[in-house]
């Protein structure tokens, strides 16, 4: 049905939020990023638009959520090892990313997350396969 996903989300700073993303091994797309946007490309047709939120509070009437404060979306992103995941938090605590909650081991799925520098929480999983699972 869909072909992408771009998950907006509003920012304080663009060169400080690049750096971030760029230090945990992200890109952007430069097609769509200038100094008010940023595609992050996640994966295949998974796009990130960091918007600065002068910028972002044109696509609503609504007020923005202080995301420190309000959860206004959980951006969870599978992985293909439970090393990715810890690789990947590991990155973002280093780039000044801290974690809300400890690591999660539920047996089929794995988890952990880190709240970004505008303190949007993003959420890595590995879940195990089924047939692994069983045997």
């Amino acid at each position: 049905m869909h072909q992408q996903i771009f998950v907006n989300l509003p920012i304080e700073n663009m060169a400080r939020s690049q750096a971030f993303f760029r230090a945990l091994g992200y890109e952007f797309n430069p097609q769509f990023t200038n100094d008010q946007g940023a595609c992050l490309v996640v994966g295949e047709n998974l796009f990130v638009m960091l918007l600065v939120k002068s910028f972002y509070q044109t696509f609503t009437d609504k007020a923005i959520a202080n995301a420190r404060t309000t959860s206004e979306v959980l951006v969870c992103f599978s992985c293909q090892s439970r090393a990715e995941v810890d690789a990947l938090v590991d990155k973002a605590v280093a780039a000044g990313a801290t974690t809300p909650r400890p690591a999660q081991d539920l047996g089929f799925m794995y988890s952990r997350s880190f709240d970004d520098l505008d303190g949007h929480t993003w959420e890595f999983v590995h879940m195990v396969d089924a047939s692994q699972a069983l045997g």
